[in-house]
């Protein structure tokens, strides 16, 4: 068997990953590389594989960094099957026609200033047609049921925690007369995260794949998460601000919704209005009432209440494009909600030049910053940010909470590592920065981990 790591290989972004074993090749994951934008675009556009080979794709969940590239897949020929969990699936289908609207929107956008320059035309990296070709490939397998992937390969799916849907990938792989555990942890959630359940820790591995995106840091311990929600909205009304929340709209999104109705139920911050600024959230937050099969306990207790775990009198979904502008002439106090997570793309640009220069305003961290996006630049408080090619001071106060984080820190990992009876016999360390993911190899072999790798790129492994 043939493991080639072929993208979140020291690096946070682009989840992808080939197993060839019994003449098949098994792809885990195909997600978008998001980092400098010639960069971007280059690596995506150049699938290191030919799509047609690939007997089936596995898919661990629906951020877009995982499953961003397969509208691509299918394009260049792919027509094996997408394997996944039904949440997934149904949350894909919005995922990935939006990101087919927005490779459309770039291209466009660059394309009249190459029209300008005499320059020919460039093509988007996948229309809305391939996106809905990709979807039609989607088989959805219920967590804990066993489906076949290819000759002598089995998987099973357990919840990871990490968003509504996503899956630690158990992989059953006979290869002549040996069988061997491989497990892809996707990407792990912590416990306690709101709406969904806690993750499902492996057992048994004899091969691991596992991310380390907090490989060296801890989040803050006993942090009262909805306290500090609370007592930031209240600092911001009393400067006559807004609250800025860069989110994605999976997941992210529909926990601080979660959290902010709590804070209303409770009175223990001004009564705000609320703007979730995308459409795509809205679309998937529906994908996320479809699915109470994934909710927590918790929120099960919520809805017996006949409470609306993504809704409240205060809240508003915005769409319309003349709604999301009306937003930024509004002089009220508020809290907006806009994607992209990391600040790149999409509706929270036109908030960010609002709020970046306005004192009175916060913009609130609640997620991970890669590595050149202008999201880490943001949360590392530059002087000015450049927006559309222009540059705005930042004036307004920048400030986060870890508690939101949608992965496991360092100890939390390691932990949900520890369950297994006994040390995979080796360990692939996947979607981190390099420091970090190098301090937690060194971590993990000191916890009794043998073999510990982190590879490069391409870099291929017989096992």
């Amino acid at each position: 068997m043939i493991l080639r790591f072929l993208g979140a290989a020291r690096t946070v972004t682009g989840s992808m990953h080939l197993v060839e074993v019994n003449g098949s090749r098994i792809l885990l994951d195909c997600g978008l590389y998001q980092g400098p934008r010639r960069e971007s675009f280059e690596r995506n556009r150049s699938l290191p594989f030919d799509p047609r080979s690939i007997h089936n794709v596995v898919l661990s969940h629906a951020h877009i960094d995982h499953c961003g590239n397969l509208p691509q897949l299918a394009r260049l020929g792919f027509r094996g099957k997408i394997i996944t969990t039904p949440a997934t699936r149904d949350l894909c289908e919005w995922m990935l026609l939006d990101a087919a609207k927005i490779q459309e929107q770039d291209a466009e956008h660059l394309n009249r200033k190459r029209e300008r320059k005499g320059e020919p035309p460039v093509e988007p990296l996948y229309r809305a047609a391939d996106a809905e070709r990709c979807l039609e490939l989607f088989e959805g397998v219920p967590y804990e049921e066993e489906a076949v992937v290819a000759p002598g390969v089995k998987v099973v799916f357990r919840d990871a925690g990490h968003m509504l849907g996503s899956a630690v990938v158990h992989l059953s792989i006979t290869e002549g007369a040996r069988t061997v555990k491989l497990v892809f942890t996707g990407d792990v959630g912590r416990k306690n995260t709101p709406i969904i359940r806690d993750p499902v820790p492996p057992l048994a591995a004899d091969f691991l794949i596992s991310e380390s995106t907090y490989g060296d840091r801890l989040h803050e311990k006993d942090e009262d998460l909805e306290g500090r929600l609370a007592e930031i909205i209240a600092r911001t009304h009393a400067r006559g601000g807004r609250v800025l929340v860069p989110a994605f709209s999976v997941g992210r999104t529909q926990n601080l919704v979660y959290h902010l109705h709590r804070i209303g139920i409770q009175r223990r911050a001004p009564s705000l209005p609320v703007f979730v600024d995308s459409p795509l959230a809205a679309n998937v937050t529906e994908a996320f009432r479809r699915h109470p099969e994934c909710y927590d306990a918790e929120t099960q207790v919520f809805l017996e209440r006949r409470l609306d775990p993504f809704g409240f009198e205060r809240l508003t979904y915005v769409r319309d494009v003349e709604a999301s502008k009306a937003l930024n002439v509004l002089e009220v106090p508020c809290v907006v909600i806009s994607a992209s997570g990391m600040m790149e793309s999409g509706r929270v640009l036109h908030h960010l030049k609002r709020v970046a220069p306005d004192p009175r305003s916060t913009i609130l961290i609640v997620g991970y910053m890669a590595e050149h996006t202008l999201g880490r630049r943001v949360e590392e408080k530059v002087p000015a940010v450049r927006i559309f090619g222009e540059e705005y001071p930042l004036r307004a106060e920048v400030t986060a909470i870890s508690g939101l984080s949608g992965h496991a820190d360092r100890d939390e990992l390691t932990a949900f590592l520890g369950h297994m009876e006994r040390p995979p016999s080796r360990t692939f360390l996947v979607h981190g920065e390099e420091p970090q993911m190098l301090r937690f190899a060194d971590h993990l072999h000191e916890k009794g981990f043998p073999r510990v790798d982190c590879p490069a790129r391409g870099e291929a492994v017989e096992v």
